[in-house]
């Protein structure tokens, strides 16, 4: 059973780390021109939201319906989080990605030197679309129609995940679910059914 003051630790760093993590999702644009922190807190954020999805599954383990088998149960009432949580590491690697691919200088200088090697071939030709990156001018404020969609997808996605992840938490912090009762005896008897 889960006591109450391992409640209140398990709780504090859930808390924690989603706040960690909506921090990052506020405030990373403000760091573009010290990529190295950026990546830092990317790596962070993505290990902080792998270290959540880590505990709630301990802690649905942890429950009395999951000893007896119930996972149906529990599956039912956190597919969406489960999902979500699956669905939003996803978008965050994926966004990290392109953010920091952009900050890289070896990638810079070699995107350059094509940049130079194609406007001295061709001078009255229209030069590539994949050019046109953020990662050109890192003070300015360059997206793609690609990277919007991502952002705002993962921005989305982040919000839905905070929700259910905080529904979910104080649902698993009910003692009915770490204690033999009278609803889980009826549940164990329809699904024996």
């Amino acid at each position: 059973m889960l006591q109450t003051n391992n409640y209140s630790l398990v709780l504090l760093i859930q808390l924690s780390l989603l706040a960690f993590d909506l921090f990052v999702n506020s405030f990373s644009e403000l760091l573009r021109a010290a990529p190295v922190i950026q990546l830092v807190l990317f790596i962070i954020q993505d290990i902080a939201i792998l270290f959540n999805v880590i505990i709630i599954l301990l802690m649905m383990f942890n429950t009395y319906v999951f000893q007896v088998g119930l996972l149906s149960l529990l599956l039912e009432r956190f597919r969406a989080l489960l999902i979500l949580s699956a669905v939003y590491l996803t978008l965050s690697i994926c966004l990290h990605c392109w953010l920091m691919c952009g900050q890289c200088q070896i990638l810079l200088e070699n995107e350059i030197s094509i940049f130079k090697k194609l406007v001295s071939r061709r001078k009255h030709e229209v030069l590539p679309n994949f050019l046109n990156l953020r990662w050109m001018e890192s003070n300015r404020f360059v997206w793609t129609d690609g990277l919007q969609v991502l952002f705002v997808f993962q921005r989305l996605a982040a919000v839905l995940y905070y929700y259910l992840y905080k529904r979910s938490t104080e649902y698993l912090g009910d003692p009915r679910l770490y204690e033999d009762c009278a609803w889980l005896r009826d549940a164990f008897a329809r699904a024996r059914l």
